[in-house]
């Protein structure tokens, strides 16, 4: 058990039968009353984020997150395949589950699988993925008023906003966090 107090950002726990992972915390004192803590936390099984006031001396129990890297081998119909670069054993995770991680994921990348205790939580893909861009709208001349971008369907299918300079067949860094234009690769 760890008490409110040591909560910071990116720290685990488990509150209510559920897994939680820290994004936000403030400690609020005010003059007579007991010390609140308020933390904004994401559900590591759902993907829902909520925000809880503890008292001060409120304790949770820590949860140990376990990451292992593995490669993403194909879509089996609704089921994502990876498999395990030690040991080759082979898990599925349901394709729903990881909708935004699919835009930034092709056969053979490597990935992080997150779990606990045996159950698999997601995939924690890294920042920055070099893709190549497949298809670009033409740049529109005189379009320059203020960094003018064109839309731009990378390898994955995925559409994201680039400069007008950018060109089909060109890699470009995508950040994996919000689906941005990070500059050419």
């Amino acid at each position: 058990m760890i008490s409110v107090g040591d909560l910071r950002p990116g720290t685990t726990f488990q509150y209510d039968g559920n897994l939680y992972i820290v994004l936000d915390y403030s400690h609020n004192k005010t003059a007579r009353a007991a010390a609140n803590i308020r933390v904004k936390m994401k559900n590591l099984r759902t993907g829902s984020t909520t925000e809880i006031t503890f008292g001060g001396n409120a304790k949770v129990e820590r949860a140990t997150i376990e990451k292992r890297k593995m490669q993403y081998l194909y879509d089996n119909g609704g089921m994502l395949v990876f498999m395990d670069n030690e040991t080759y054993d082979q898990i599925e995770i349901p394709a729903d589950r990881l909708e935004w991680e699919q835009n930034f994921m092709k056969p053979s990348d490597e990935v992080e699988v997150t779990s606990y205790e045996g159950e698999v939580l997601g995939v924690a893909l890294p920042v920055n993925v070099p893709f190549k861009v497949i298809e670009t709208e033409p740049a529109v001349r005189g379009d320059t008023a203020q960094g003018a971008t064109k839309f731009a369907k990378i390898e994955t299918g995925f559409e994201i906003k680039v400069p007008l300079f950018i060109e089909a067949g060109e890699t470009v860094i995508v950040n994996t966090v919000d689906g941005t234009y990070g500059g050419r690769a």
